[in-house]
């Protein structure tokens, strides 16, 4: 069986991945962590206090950072702990995790509208000022001769100074006529400066806006074709056809996260015969399950060790994440299908492995079953026993699948 997610199934798991990631985020700010790190400070603190205090006071707060030191290793032990706990609890809790969750998919509520970001260069929208003009020069302006303060010679210096006013005043003068001469260039070159700079602005933002009208197309176009897929499907599902049915029951699978270190797969095929659902089912082996039943710290060693948990509870463990998984896919389906157009689902459930004996990846099954709606519909699922169910099913069940014990699956129908 080679059919997996289609396009709409995988964007809805992936929205479910992205959720499921930012609350396990959040859950790692627990009390326990912060407790270890506010103890650890505790101890680099006190570790440091020790290292200069007087020698009267050494052994006292050397004793409070021995003291403060434990007490950081018993709080990551804590963390440690409470982070295995909440592993298994959810683990434990495969099954009674979506029974309180409607599995129905309302498809309309897929439909999207393209999300534009802001227009990244808003500066280039914005014209460049035109430049203060360059303002005429002042005319010059002959100074007033100073009468000379001589008695003897005072007519020659007055014509002196008389000479030197007007020299002054042409050479004031000529400086002026060349500024102002020059000053319809300066301007030309200003107002070609600025026409320029505005050029390069106008060529920049054509760009800038060709760049981000062709990705908002893209994102039109994206949305455009997710939304025709879900008008395609809405439309098969009325009519039951075997493409629509089998995309409907991927994105409610895909909507179906489970723990992050536990991913599950499904693949399906729909019989519109027989209005039967085959559907295959891998989970992680029985190696990705931790197999620690408590971390502990050792004061006289200084060390944190695992205390391994009985092969009887590994086992235990796996065979009922096995039994609440395949029991957790037919309610799935079967609730989130309302109109009925699955009658019966042939499930079988394994994960893949690396074969000792071949080296070579091998699939092994665990559980096979096929229930119809009505039988399955009768159950309760909050009260019953996974193990004892699959019996009442009549599944064929691995006795052993932690040790990667295959079912026998001669007699059973083929999926």
């Amino acid at each position: 069986m080679a059919r997996r997610r289609g396009f709409l199934a995988e964007v809805q798991h992936q929205a479910r991945l992205a959720e499921q990631r930012q609350r396990a985020a959040a859950r790692q700010q627990l009390v326990a962590a912060r407790r270890a790190e506010q103890a650890q400070r505790a101890a680099e603190r006190a570790q440091v206090a020790a290292s200069r205090a007087a020698e009267a006071d050494r052994k006292r707060l050397e004793r409070e950072a021995l003291a403060a030191h434990v007490e950081a290793m018993q709080a990551e032990v804590d963390s440690l702990n409470i982070g295995l706990a909440e592993r298994y609890a959810e683990l434990d809790g495969l099954l009674e995790a979506t029974l309180g969750v409607d599995d129905f998919v309302d498809l309309e509520s897929l439909r999207v509208t393209a999300q534009h970001p802001p227009f990244p260069r808003e500066d280039l929208r914005r014209p460049i000022p035109a430049p203060q003009p360059i303002p005429d020069p002042p005319l010059p302006v002959r100074r007033e001769v100073e009468a000379p303060k001589v008695l003897f010679g005072r007519k020659k210096k007055l014509a002196a100074a008389e000479a030197e006013v007007e020299q002054q005043y042409a050479t004031d003068y000529y400086a002026w006529k060349a500024a102002t001469d020059a000053l319809p260039g300066q301007r030309a070159a200003q107002a070609a400066e600025h026409a320029q700079a505005e050029q390069d602005r106008l060529q920049k933002l054509a760009v800038a806006t060709e760049k981000y009208e062709a990705e908002s197309a893209e994102r039109e176009r994206e949305a455009a074709e997710q939304n025709e897929a879900l008008d395609q499907l809405i439309a098969g599902l009325g009519y039951g056809t075997v493409e629509a049915v089998q995309e409907y029951v991927g994105i409610v699978l895909a909507n179906s996260v489970y723990p992050e270190h536990f991913p599950v797969a499904h693949a399906a095929e729909f019989d519109p015969g027989t209005a039967e659902l085959t559907l295959r089912v891998t989970i992680p082996g029985p190696d990705t399950v931790p197999t620690i039943k408590a971390y502990k710290y050792t004061k006289s060693t200084d060390e944190i060790s695992e205390t391994p948990l009985s092969q009887k509870d590994a086992k235990d463990r796996y065979a009922g994440i096995v039994h609440a998984v395949a029991l957790r896919s037919l309610h799935e389906v079967f609730e989130a299908d309302r109109r009925g157009l699955i009658r019966s689902i042939s499930l079988e459930l394994g994960t893949e492995t690396i074969s000792p004996a071949t080296g070579r990846e091998t699939y092994v099954p665990f559980v096979a079953v096929a229930v119809d709606r009505d039988s399955f519909s009768e159950l309760d699922l909050s009260a019953i026993v996974p193990a004892a169910t699959l019996q009442h099913l009549g599944a064929v069940v691995s006795k052993n699948p932690h040790g990667l014990i295959a079912i026998d699956s001669s007699g059973i129908r083929r999926l």
